[in-house]
């Protein structure tokens, strides 16, 4: 996840929810994540399986404990800057997790810049995350880092999202059972691809603003693909998103060598080592 700047009126008020429950309500579906992580590397490494997963900008470290509750022979780690998140995640995650589960996950506060990261089979970089490093050579150096932590036959796992409707200023929103999910795209400079989103949710008939905030660049599937295979990896293989009826996505990913012009669409790259 990525490190979230909530907004000073936010901060200095207790929000009548849980900003980290409707959130994952909202955005993410570990439990799918770790399947799609597993088959993919079975897809490319002939049916052998990974053992080890580390999480970079893991937040709460959700997709860590599903990894290990997985497989009893799995193993994770969590990595993340921000002690708030991962704080959230020891006591709501992983304390449900049995005495056995728990001693195979650490959440750790470190930069992913810096060396030394945890060696992992399979290593992942997810909701976008990685979109607020926003020079070339920073993102190289996180990726170099990446590759040389990534054991023999390593995977590195990112998803990417783009689409015309991303250069617009936007407000799509989402209904779900107790809260309405906002997604707020607020600007967008063609010039530095730079991009300012911001999540808001309705709550008992009150909108809440600004409860977290992204200042990003948009990061284009050729530019990563390119600086892959610069720091090392042998490959970069594209996992692209299906439809549905109604012209979304139906939440499988194919590898695919063509693409699909369109609004919004969301992809993984994968770096092979």
């Amino acid at each position: 996840m990525a490190r979230k700047k909530n907004s000073s009126l936010i901060a200095t008020k207790v929000l009548p929810f849980d900003k980290y429950e409707l959130y994952n309500k909202a955005v993410q579906s570990p439990e799918d994540d770790v399947q799609f992580y597993l088959e993919c590397y079975k897809e490319i490494r002939k049916g052998k399986k990974p053992i080890t997963l580390r999480e970079d900008f893991c937040g709460g470290g959700a997709i860590s404990c599903e990894w290990v509750k997985l497989d009893k022979a799995h193993k994770s780690s969590g990595i993340d800057l921000d002690p708030e998140p991962m704080d959230y995640g020891r006591k709501n995650y992983i304390s449900k997790l049995n005495d056995d589960q728990q001693s195979r996950i650490a959440l750790i506060k470190k930069d992913v810049l810096s060396g030394g990261l945890p060696t992992a089979d399979l290593a992942v970089a997810v909701n976008f995350s990685y979109f607020l490093f926003k020079k070339r050579e920073i993102l190289k150096k996180y990726f170099d880092n990446v590759y040389q932590s990534l054991n023999h036959k390593g995977l590195f796992i990112l998803d990417i999202f783009g689409g015309s409707q991303c250069y617009d200023a936007i407000e799509d929103k989402t209904k779900h059972k107790d809260f309405t999910y906002y997604w707020d795209q607020q600007s967008y400079d063609p010039l530095t691809n730079e991009a300012y989103f911001e999540i808001h949710f309705r709550y008992k008939n009150k909108k809440y603003e600004n409860v977290f905030s992204y200042d990003w660049r948009m990061w284009s599937i050729p530019e990563l693909k390119e600086l892959l295979i610069e720091v090392g990896f042998q490959d970069a293989k594209v996992y692209w998103e299906g439809s549905n009826r109604q012209g979304g996505g139906n939440g499988v990913f194919k590898q695919t060598d063509k693409g699909e012009s369109c609004l919004s669409w969301i992809a993984y790259i994968v770096g092979i080592k």
